[in-house]
């Protein structure tokens, strides 16, 4: 089989792969829950990381900027592995070097080697983006959407609930560095779970592609995939509009009336997990009625949200309400795009989602970007109406598709795209 064009000889029969079980779903849902939390349980301990080490709070912040740097990183350059390598050999690696430089951060004399090593932790955590594409490609197509959304959900719960655990962590111990000391604990027990949950592999053993391939592999999927263009772009703007919340609520709560300080914002992160706990059944929704019904409720979802916080600036309740019916639009979203993607060839399942992942993390820049511009020339309406813009982009880019589309239906049955020969729709439904 020539792993670049997917084309295997007709002869042979393509093997089938292992099925997840119940338990191997539930480790691989805790597994993404916890070391994805290793990206943000950091942030509540800034300011008193600038104390302990006796710097500014803006040179403390690098801490935090070092890691979704380093997390881009290893979505680039590390996810892609999952498609050829041994899977189990790459998690207790990645693992193993996350749990090292936890250690390393946890007794870092300064902040430089703090941020070094926050840098080299959020490259080599990136085992949900690696779970997550392995997961739906052994779920099968009648569980795939089920899957991915249970994994999503761990994400949400490990990135949400992190900040709490820190805290309470950090204040029991009396120091930041008890938080890194449990993270990387709890890291180094995935060891012992994790690799006996997955496949040796996900392709044959023959399935090898070079490095450097795997990599340039990356543009012409975005460019010969129409699934991964149109569920990379709604992605982005789907993310860049909850980004904008997010990234300006505390500056809201804080100004007048409100007057909230910000231990209330940090409050918003347990106050939305409702929103969060219903996206587990999207996957469901998705097997059932299709990703395409899923994301456009999706969409609605997150333009009903900013009605109500654009309605309700001056209500905690509404605030509550909108945040938590913008958690659970994003999150219905993502399992949707993602489930849509995986129906591809498992075995570009990494690399696919490696350009999903990298154009969704893009619109959460650019999102940030635009509120920290709006918010402070035009106020909260203003960024609420850049979020509903973004939700509208997001649309747009799903109705361009579906017209593109409709004309080249059946056209032609096969044709390379990037690493594999595309299947028919009817073949993979």
């Amino acid at each position: 089989m020539d792993l670049l064009t997917g084309r295997r000889p007709r002869t042979a029969p393509r093997p089938e792969p292992r099925r997840l079980t119940r338990t191997d779903v539930l480790v691989i849902a805790v597994a993404g829950a916890v070391t994805v939390a290793n990206l943000y349980f950091p942030q509540p301990l800034l300011d008193a990381i600038a104390r302990g080490l006796r710097v500014s709070p803006h040179t403390a912040g690098l801490v935090a900027s070092a890691a979704q740097l380093g997390y881009a990183l290893g979505i680039l350059f590390l996810v892609p592995l999952a498609d050829t390598a041994r899977l189990r050999r790459l998690t207790t690696v990645l693992l193993a070097l996350t749990s090292g430089g936890l250690l390393v951060a946890a007794a870092a004399p300064n902040v430089l080697t703090l941020t070094l090593a926050t840098l080299a932790v959020s490259t080599t955590t990136v085992l949900p983006q690696i779970l997550t594409p392995v997961a739906a490609a052994l779920a099968g197509p009648g569980r795939r959407g089920r899957v991915v959304g249970l994994v999503g959900l761990g994400l949400t719960l490990g990135s949400t609930l992190s900040r709490t655990v820190s805290g309470v962590a950090s204040d029991a111990g009396g120091s930041w560095r008890t938080a890194y000391l449990l993270a990387a604990v709890a890291t180094a027990a995935l060891l012992w779970f994790v690799p006996r949950a997955l496949p040796e592999r996900l392709g044959a053993t023959g399935d090898r592609l070079p490095y450097r391939r795997l990599l340039g592999s990356l543009p012409r999927l975005f460019a010969e995939h129409r699934e991964v263009r149109e569920s990379a772009l709604t992605g982005a703007a789907v993310f860049a509009a909850y980004s904008v919340f997010w990234a300006t609520l505390s500056f809201h709560l804080a100004a007048p009336p409100l007057g909230l300080g910000p231990g209330v914002a940090g409050l918003f992160g347990v106050l939305s997990l409702p929103g969060a706990l219903l996206s587990a059944y999207v996957g469901r929704l998705a097997d059932r009625y299709g990703a395409g019904t899923v994301r456009t409720g999706a969409l609605l979802c997150l333009a009903v949200s900013f009605v109500v916080v654009g309605l309700g600036a001056r209500s905690p309740v509404a605030l509550v309400v909108g945040a938590n019916l913008l958690v659970l639009g994003t999150s219905a979203a993502q399992v949707a795009n993602q489930a849509r993607i995986f129906e591809l060839d498992a075995r570009i399942a990494a690399r696919v989602n490696t350009v999903f992942m990298l154009c969704t993390f893009g619109g959460g820049a650019l999102g940030t970007l635009t509120a920290a511009w709006l918010y402070g020339a035009y106020g909260w309406s203003a960024t609420v109406l850049s979020s509903a813009g973004f939700t509208a982009l997001a649309a747009l880019v799903v109705t361009l598709a579906r017209r593109a589309a409709a004309p080249s239906c059946g056209a032609r049955d096969r044709r390379e795209a990037g690493t594999h020969s595309r299947v028919p729709r009817r073949e993979r439904r």
